[in-house]
């Protein structure tokens, strides 16, 4: 990902900087700013997930929530719901999202949880 925005970088560099030695320690004090700026984020990160207060800390269980919630009602509920009007003599539809997003959501928050599990498992965390 640095590289896609090293790239445009390096073309404007490539314009106004003749001598090649200071247009590559140009691009790696970038690249090392960047990093900085990534680790920096990580560290807010550490320190809201860590926070006691569920309007700091709530919103990464309030999205794993909702994603189930969400989930729940297209697989389980919504069919059966249907089912039980129909057998019943009502005929509607009842409403229908846009689940390629909620999995894209869902699957990063489980690949993620899959991660955690993993550094438990091998005692990388206190």
């Amino acid at each position: 990902m640095i590289d896609k925005l090293i790239g445009p970088i390096s073309k404007i560099l490539d314009k106004f900087i003749a001598d090649k030695d200071l247009k590559v320690k140009l691009e790696h004090e970038l690249k090392n700013e960047i990093h900085k700026a990534n680790l920096a984020q990580v560290e807010v990160n550490k320190v809201e997930a860590a926070h006691r207060t569920v309007f700091v800390a709530g919103w990464r269980p309030f999205t794993g929530w909702s994603c189930a919630a969400a989930l729940c009602y297209h697989f389980l509920l919504q069919p059966l719901f249907v089912f039980i009007f129909t057998a019943l003599g009502y005929n509607f539809d009842l409403p229908e999202f846009d689940m390629e997003s909620l999995m894209t959501i869902l699957l990063g928050m489980l690949g993620l949880g899959g991660l955690r599990t993993y550094e438990k498992q091998k005692q990388l965390t206190k």
